[in-house]
């Protein structure tokens, strides 16, 4: 899998995707990061990226110029059906499912926006997906960028310590997580529950998906609702098969 990343912040980018498990998949080489300063495809002496919107309103805009060239230098180093992907308030939210899917393909261009967001005609030339990752505002879109790259480089075989690890985790099923319990036994008057040091491992399953359930219908009935209605999101076994 390839991942680009197109910012105004390559250092910090950087930083991020050589730690803990983006770091990991980087060094066995399952992923192929790649950053890209838009400023380098930015023309005049101070490489300018941004600029006034016209009708006037408060702050800049996204050029056109740097961010189409940028992308298209990106996509060179792509498979034909790799996304482009602009990070924005108004795309596709972000969940498990996308995530999946888009760790089934090839990899991905994420285009961190930054200022008043980006020139209309940036969409017009690129026609990309568009992906929020929820519905609130951000100064750029590296945060963004992050949590999507986590979320899809986690489901690349191997990435894991545990080959099970991605599929347990909250959503994988339509579910949350349900409780999770490490040493000591007891911590200050509580108890792990029994069935959890029982060696029962079927009893232990049917606790874990028992609890899972109960704590989705008390935090979130949104997600019960939906696997109720059929409308249940692919599960990662699902997806991969």
């Amino acid at each position: 899998m390839r991942i680009s990343i197109l910012t105004l912040f390559p250092a910090v980018v950087r930083t991020y995707l050589g730690t803990s498990i983006l770091g990991i998949a980087g060094n066995k080489g399952l992923v192929d990061y790649e950053v890209i300063d838009i400023r380098d495809f930015a023309e005049g002496q101070h490489r300018q990226v941004d600029d006034r919107p016209f009708g006037g309103g408060p702050g800049m805009v996204l050029m056109p110029g740097p961010v189409v060239a940028a992308v298209e230098a990106a996509r060179e180093g792509h498979a034909h059906d790799a996304p482009t992907v602009l990070l924005t308030p108004q795309g596709e939210r972000f969940d498990q499912a996308l995530a999946a899917r888009l760790a089934r393909g090839p990899g991905m261009v994420l285009v961190c926006g930054r200022y008043e967001g980006f020139d209309e005609r940036i969409r017009s030339v690129l026609r990309p997906m568009e992906i929020s990752i929820g519905d609130f505002v951000l100064a750029g879109g590296e945060p963004a960028a992050f949590a999507i790259t986590e979320a899809v480089v986690r489901l690349v075989p191997g990435a894991l310590g545990h080959e099970d690890s991605a599929r347990d985790d909250s959503f994988a099923e339509g579910l949350l997580e349900g409780p999770h319990y490490t040493r000591p036994r007891v911590f200050r008057g509580l108890e792990v529950p029994e069935v959890l040091v029982s060696g029962h491992h079927a009893e232990i399953d049917a606790w874990r998906r028992r609890a899972a359930e109960e704590r989705t219908r008390q935090r979130r009935k949104d997600l019960i609702r939906r696997r109720e209605g059929g409308n249940r999101p692919p599960s990662i076994v699902e997806e991969e098969g």
